[in-house]
Parts: C-alpha cells; sequence; structure tokens
C-alpha cells in the first residue's frame, strides 16, 4: 500500500471513531488533517470531503495519466 493509501485509510478509520475530528473534517479537511496527521496539504490543492450514506455513493475519476505532467516531479501530486 502506497503512503498516500495508507494516509487516507488512517484518515477514514479516525473519522468513523472520532466523531469531532469527523466534523472538522467535512467541514475544513485541510486542518484536520494537519492537525490530527501533521500533514500539510498544500495551498494549491483544493481538497473536498463528502460522506456516503446507504443511499448516497460518490465514484472518484482519477485524472488521467496522459494528462499528468510528463516525467516530471510534482510536489502537489500526492500531497
Amino acid at each position: 500500500m502506497s503512503t498516500e493509501e495508507t494516509l487516507k485509510q488512517q484518515i477514514i478509520e479516525k473519522a468513523w471513531q472520532d466523531s469531532t475530528f469527523k466534523q472538522q473534517l467535512l467541514s475544513d479537511p485541510k486542518a484536520a488533517i494537519e492537525g490530527a496527521f501533521g500533514v500539510k496539504v498544500p495551498d494549491g490543492i483544493k481538497l473536498n470531503v463528502v460522506e456516503e450514506s446507504s443511499t448516497d455513493f460518490y465514484l472518484v475519476l482519477p485524472q488521467n495519466p496522459a494528462d499528468a505532467l510528463d516525467g516530471e516531479d510534482d510536489v502537489n501530486a500526492a500531497w
């Protein structure tokens, strides 16, 4: 599992266990992540957090790799 996926899983698990964190994550995700995990999401990254329910589901369509930078290291690629 990549570092990014590990962090995402940790964020999800914390939100399941900590209702205060979950509410902050939904309202101000950058501050919640920085406060809980010490990870600063770069200013150029927009981060949206939504919660699924038993009737509302979300499909995230990732950026097409062909549209990504050609071999350049992008500091914001994995925030």
